[in-house]
Order: structure tokens, then sequence, then C-alpha cells
């Protein structure tokens, strides 16, 4: 039968270690019997000590100031010694005691571990990615310092409160330049950066339990946009006078055509097309995203395009097959061209990859198991969501099935 360890922590006054009429005060720690004294480096006048309940007097200010002072000695030694619990160590009076001592010295907090995180991730994760972590790890900062009122917060002391708190600190919190307020999802992100972190720190013993054990992150459901066929088409035939829309259109059409990200697109050179096995012209490259190798063979639409901009001296001077632009005046020029082209969606770069799932590959038959191929998905989960939105594709098939149930039934 497993033996229960016995735990108290007791204060005494070391009057015999006073010095004009203030003593010493003590934590008596005992651990199944064994004592061990710990001196608190705090002194106390000996009129304001009770020595029948071993505290301040409640009856002056500074007993009670010293009172606060011993509940909050009394947690600590009481999370030292479930500490040494957790870490199933050998439990006794000296081992809290040491435990105690050392606690402020080789405990690490939550700036630590963000660092940490932070510092061997560069390399691994793309500079997009990287920016975001940052950013979560600004509004920890934020919420420790202004929040909290604390300089640092210890990574012991973490716990599903904390989390709550975030949340609701995240919730309110107020941008201060043009930046929109977060959305339950953006929310979510820096919640599930934020676990990542102490998932880390749970990995390299920095920390024993994991405060987000009981805590759910709570996504919105968010339906996918896309172009259909005739907002596509739209687009590809609107005659253009402005060169700098014309670009614009020429790179989302080609993004619609191979399912590539902004910055995959941006990054292309002409040594990612080679010839394939078919015989065909096809990409091949590396999600920055997810650094997953993505081979696609390159359509009609977008070898026209590709033809279109070879020696064009902008991308040319960049090495890349496409004038660089940024993704903020990509994204403004597109509403634009919304505008332009009768297409009333809030027109942005990631829908082009949205429509080459949809409109491009599944509605046309193109099986479910291919476009996450082509889209570089490490999850067939990711995919799945572009399947739920496509009504036309569910209406065929079923249209399919109603033929095929009708040819049964007279035969």
């Amino acid at each position: 039968m497993k033996a229960i360890n016995t735990f108290s922590v007791h204060f005494n006054l070391r009057t015999e270690k006073g010095k004009e009429g203030k003593a010493p005060v003590y934590a008596a720690i005992k651990v199944n019997g064994e004592r061990a004294m710990l001196a608190l480096k705090q002194s106390v006048a000996t009129r304001c000590w009770d020595v029948r309940k071993g505290m301040g007097k409640t009856t002056t200010a500074e007993g009670r100031e010293l009172n606060i002072y011993l509940e909050e000695v009394r947690q600590v030694l009481g999370e030292c010694y479930r500490e040494l619990q957790l870490k199933r160590r050998v439990i006794s009076a000296d081992a809290v005691k040491n435990t105690f001592l050392k606690s402020g010295d080789d405990e690490h907090t939550l700036e630590e571990i963000a660092e940490y995180h932070n510092e061997t991730s560069q390399g691994v994760l793309a500079p997009a990615t990287m920016k975001n972590y940052y950013t979560t790890q600004k509004y920890l900062r934020e919420f420790v310092s202004n929040k909290l009122k604390r300089r640092s917060f210890f990574l012991s002391e973490l716990n599903y409160k904390f989390i709550q708190d975030f949340e609701v600190f995240l919730r309110n919190h107020e941008p201060l330049d043009h930046q929109k307020p977060l959305t339950t999802n953006g929310i979510m992100k820096h919640l599930e950066r934020f676990k990542k972190m102490i998932n880390l720190a749970c990995r390299i013993e920095w920390l024993y339990r994991d405060p987000f054990e009981k805590y759910q992150l709570k996504f919105d459901r968010v339906e996918k946009d896309f172009l259909t066929s005739e907002e596509l088409a739209a687009l590809e035939q609107k005659h253009l006078l402005l060169p700098r829309l014309s670009v614009v259109r020429d790179i989302f059409v080609f993004a619609c055509y191979t399912g590539l990200a902004f910055v995959d697109v941006m990054e292309l050179t002409p040594g990612n097309l080679v010839k394939g096995q078919d015989g065909g012209l096809w990409i091949k490259t590396f999600r920055q995203k997810t650094t997953i190798p993505v081979n696609v063979p390159v359509l009609n639409e977008p070898e026209r395009l590709l033809n279109k901009y070879k020696g064009n001296v902008r991308a040319a001077a960049n090495g890349t097959i496409f004038p660089r632009l940024s993704n903020q005046k990509m994204n403004s020029y597109l509403k634009e061209l919304a505008e332009l082209c009768g297409i009333n969606k809030v027109l942005t770069f990631h829908m082009a990859r949205h429509t080459f799932a949809t409109t491009v590959t599944l509605v046309n038959g193109v099986p479910i198991e291919t476009v996450s191929k082509l889209l570089g998905h490490t999850s067939m989960r990711s995919t799945q969501v572009y399947a739920k939105v496509i009504e036309r594709k569910v209406s065929e098939d079923m249209a399919a099935l109603k033929g095929k149930l009708k040819e049964l039934s007279v035969a």
C-alpha cells in the first residue's frame, strides 16, 4: 500500500535573534514528522506577534501586513510540495525547503518560453508564420504587464484562469493603429500558438502540468468563398486599360488555375518549370507555409500567361516569373477589379486558391485526393472543407444517380 505523506507549515518568531524589539520570522516545514527551518528574511515587532497562533496580531497594521506575506509563503511552499509530487521525487522537509530556495533561480517565465520557441523556430517556420508568433508574444507581454501589473510571470503559475483571462483580454483589446479588432478565429489562433509554446515547455520539462488540459479552442465555422465559373470568365475576359490592374488580374487568374498561395506565386522562378513524364509542363515547388512539395500540371490558361510574361523586365530583374507586388497592394487592386467586373464579393488573393479547389478542380470531377495533393495539404480534412460548399457538384451527382436508378428500374 502506498504511503501517504503528511505536510504542514507553521511560523515561529526567533526572539533569541531579535534586535531593538524586532525578531526574525521562520517557517517550520514538516513532512512525515521531519522538520526543516526556513529563514524568511522578514522581521516583525515582537509586540505584533501572536505566539499562540503563529502569526501576526490582526489588531495591528504591521501584523496584518505580515500575515499577507506569510500566506503567500504558505502557498508557495505548498506548490513546492506538489511540484515534488508531480516530478515523483523523494519528498522530505529539506526537499521542500530546497525547492523553495532555488525556485527563483531555475524557474522559467512565460517570456522565456516565448523567446525560446521563437528562436528555435527560426528557419523552420515561414517568415509570415514567425511574424504571427511574435504578435502572440507581444499580446502575452501586454497582458502580463498591463492587465496583471507584473514584470514577469512564472510558468508554474499558469492555470486555466490565466488562459481564460487572456482570451477576455484579446476580445477587449482595442488596436491603436489601423488594424481591425480581433475576431473569434483570430483570438483562437493566438491561443493556439500560445498552446504550442506551452507544449514545448512541457516537453523540455520547464513545466510539469499542462494548463491547457481542460481548455478547448472554439473556432467559428467560416465558409470558403470562391469565384464561380461565370465570375472567373468575367474576370478573364474583361478588357483593362490600366497596366497595373492587368498584371494583378493575370497573376490572380494564374493562381486560380494552379492553386498556389500568394507567396508561392511571387517566388516562382523559371527553374520551377519542368517537363513532366507526360511530356507536359509542370510547376515543381515547395509551399513556403509548410515546406510541403507541390507538383502542379500547367493547364492551358496558366501556360498562356507564362508565355505572356516571358522577358518581362520587372520580373527578370528579380529572377521571378511575375513582377513582384506586396500582398496588401494586390488585395487592394483586386477590390477594384471586382467592382469593374461586376463581382459582388470581397475579392482577396487567397480566394484564387479556393477557386482552384472548387470551380476549377472538384466541380470538374477531379478526385478530392488529387486536389489535396495539388494544394499541398498535410491533411485530407483541410481539403474536405471545399467539398462541403459545392452545391452544383452535389446537384450534378444526384442527377446522375437519379438517371442510373431510372435505367435500373426500366431494365
